[in-house]
Formats: structure tokens, sequence, C-alpha cells
């Protein structure tokens, strides 16, 4: 007899673990539907921060934080022991790569341990990490059922993945189509009917292995075709062709094409890494995805190319790159955000340092950023970012827009600036002193 049919719940009472980019804005949605929400997080400060009716993503407002807490229905937690009277549980925590690009499932495990002595009958899990196929029937359910309860007879357990996009206000938790696959058919109902109070439509799949392929295919789909249009950027830089004006009239057409535009590299918590988790569960069925990785080798390689540009700008103006001053404006891994996690900007500062540049950063989201603690820089060092003064942009040699934050006015970045290397087209309106300007992308000045 299956989980639900033993011990039917209602599911009213609904757990969150991990409060990051994923797990708030799904605790908070949850909330604003009527769900009693406990959140779990072991950072203090976050705990902190909720309880006190404040936010520390942009995603998710103070005020529907505020209105949670005032009605309630979210409260934030480090205490597991929390879990033992929820319906459902999700667990949220990050899913990194080691040195060595193999994954780390190391917050996973951890998350599954604190729920295992917990777990009662008739509770539901569902994982929404990112990770490689099986992980749910192969780590997450051996270390439950270590709690004497049987997934199918005792508890329900399933994976939905996270579909967030930091910044975007379209397409968010509430609205996102969600995929369901249980590891019994009922799990998979009682999952996508608690999903479905959100109102998003609910794609069942066969398998918790299935839904956790989808989420990688969307990702390494985005790789591939980031790869893709990288390489022929550096194959316009030759030809003496923009690359951006190429994009902008291959969109044209209504049919058959989606536009990817060149850029540093590739970051954040998906697209960077995603690709790697499932490289490495290939291997062990004797198959080696050369696709996916001549993707992530190209992407990786974007970084170096904008140390190339970057000499190339200060040669230009008769300055070696050992010893000159420069300015990387951006330091999150996309627009109009204040995620940095895997961002580009990392390498490429780690790769200027120890070519004896002195590099300063500045990025209106992104207060502090560390580099370095690996084999491109061994030292740790924490950047401030610096006030984007008149000042500041003379005094440095080279300017490199490494994400184009649209509140930057890069009018005003080059005519102040000595050299700009522009890694994603920020410049594109400039009208004046684009002599100064050299465009990823672009064999064509300016």
């Amino acid at each position: 007899m299956e989980a639900q049919n033993q011990s039917r719940r209602s599911d009213q009472r609904v757990a969150v673990i991990g409060l990051g980019y994923v797990g708030l804005p799904l605790a908070i949605a949850f909330a604003r539907r009527g769900r009693h929400v406990i959140g779990i997080d072991l950072d203090g400060r976050k705990v902190s921060q909720l309880n006190s009716r404040s936010s520390y993503i942009p995603d998710v407002p103070v005020a529907e934080v505020a209105g949670a807490v005032e009605a309630g229905c979210f409260e934030a937690t480090a205490d597991y022991d929390r879990l033992r009277d929820r319906d459902a549980i999700f667990i949220c925590v990050p899913t990194p790569y080691d040195a060595m690009r193999a994954p780390d499932l190391s917050f996973i495990v951890s998350a599954t341990e604190g729920i295992q002595s917990r777990l009662q009958r008739g509770q539901m899990v569902i994982l929404q990490s990112t990770t490689y196929p099986g992980t749910t029937e192969e780590i997450v359910l051996p270390i439950l059922e270590k709690s004497g309860l049987k997934c199918g007879a005792d508890f329900d357990l399933a994976f939905s993945p996270e579909r967030i996009d930091p910044g975007r206000t379209d397409f968010t938790v509430a609205n996102t189509p969600k995929v369901v696959g249980g590891v019994t058919p009922a799990a998979t109902q009682r999952a996508a009917e608690l999903l479905g109070v959100m109102g998003a439509p609910i794609v069942p799949v066969s398998s918790p292995r299935a839904a956790e392929m989808t989420k990688l295919l969307e990702n390494i789909f985005r790789s591939v075709n980031i790869a893709l249009v990288n390489e022929l950027a550096r194959l316009c830089e030759r030809m003496n062709i923009d690359i951006w004006e190429v994009i902008n009239a291959a969109k044209t057409k209504p049919f058959g094409y989606m536009p990817f535009t060149p850029g540093p590299g590739v970051g954040g918590h998906c697209i960077g890494v995603d690709p790697y988790y499932l490289s490495w569960k290939a291997r062990e069925f004797d198959f080696y995805t050369r696709f996916i990785e001549l993707a992530a080798e190209v992407n990786q390689s974007m970084p170096f190319h904008v140390i190339d540009l970057t000499e190339e700008a200060l040669s230009d103006i008769g300055v070696p790159l050992r010893g000159a001053h420069v300015l990387v404006l951006g330091v999150a891994f996309k627009r109009d955000i204040d995620d940095a996690r895997n961002s580009p900007s990392e390498r490429i500062i780690e790769l200027l340092m120890n070519r004896g540049a002195h590099v300063t950063y500045h990025d209106p989201y992104v207060p502090r950023f560390q580099v370095g603690g690996d084999v491109f820089h061994r030292t740790v060092k924490s950047l401030v970012s610096q006030p984007l003064t008149e000042a500041n942009l003379k005094a440095a040699d080279c300017v490199i827009i490494a994400t184009g934050h649209r509140s930057i006015d890069y009018g005003y970045v080059v005519r102040h600036a000595k050299a700009v290397v522009d890694c994603c087209n920020a410049t594109a309106s400039v009208k004046e002193e684009r002599s100064k300007i050299i465009r990823l992308g672009s064999g064509v000045r300016g």
C-alpha cells in the first residue's frame, strides 16, 4: 500500500531546506498560497534576516517576506527537528562541483541525513537540487530508508527540478511549468498536486531519472549553443565580421533559429556546472559525451580570449599588461543581478593578476568579490567594488566590460577610459570615441 493510501496527508505543512536562490522563492510562493512553511538553513544570518521580515534575494521582495511572516505562514529556522510535523519536505541545496569537475553531492547527502532521522510515516520528500540522473533513487532513497520506513509504503519521494532564472520577472517559481517524476506513480501524482497549487502547468514524467535528465538537457542545450556562438565570435574577429550584426540579422528569421550571444564565458549555478554532472555519470556507462565536453572546453576558453583582447587594447596605447591597471566592470554572472557564482569575471581577474596587472572592479550589485585559492591564482584575495567615477576610469589603463549591467552609462565609461574591451556589446549605442573600443566577436574596430 502506497504512502498516501495508508496515511493520507493534506500537504498543508511544508518545509524547504536551503533558503538560497531556489529555496527562498519556493518557500514564499507556498506561503503566499496559504501553506504553513518552515524554511531551514544553517546560515544563522539568513534565518535572522528572514524572521526580521527582510530579504537578501532581489527576486523575493522584502514586502513578500514580511507579509508571509506577519501572516504566520512562514518561519525560518536552523532546527531540523522542526521537520517532524511537516507533510512535505523540499530539498533545495547547492550542487557544486569540485576542482576536478566531479559532482559534489555533500549538501544533498547532509540534508537527506537530516531528514532521515526525523522522517515520519506519510511524509513526502521532493528533491529540487540539480543533479545527475539516478541521484534521487541511488543516493536519497537509501539514506531515507535507513529510518526503517519504506519508500512507497511509508513515505513518498519525487524529483522536480528547479527552474529559477535569477533576475527574470516574466517566468518565476510561480508560473514556470513544473516537471515532476516520482519513485512511484502515486508519488508523482501527490507531488504534482502540491506543486500545482501555484497555478503553473504540471508536466509529469515516468521517473525521477527522466525528471533529472530533463533539467540537464535544458541547461546543456544552452551551454552547447553558447559555445557555438562563442566559437563563431572568435572566427568573426579574424574574418573582420561583426558577430553582433550577424546575430541581429539571423534572429529576424521567424522559424528554425533561436538567438544566443557570445560573452566572456559562462557562470551561475546551472550552465557552467550541469554539463559536468552528466559527463561524469555517463562514464559509468562507458559513454563519453564528447559534444558536451567540447562545448564546455570552448566556453572555458573565453576568459583566456578576453585576456588576449585586453593585451591588444593595451598594446594600442603602448602599455604592457604587466603593471597595467585594469578595471573590470561587472562580476555578476549576468546583467542586473547580484549572483556572482562561477562568474567568468573570477577567472578573468585571476589571469590578469597572475600576469602582473593591478585589478580593480566595479559592480553595483556585488559589493565584495573573492578570487583566487585555485591553480590560476593561489592566493585568495577579497576585492571591494570601487566607485565608477571619472577619476577611477581615467586611472585605469583598460576597462573590461564583463557584465553589461543596464544601470551603467557606457557612454560615460568610454569618454573617460583610455581603452575599452567590451565582452557583451554593451557599447553598441555609444557613438563617440569608438576607436577606443575592442568588442569581443567583432573584427570591426569600434
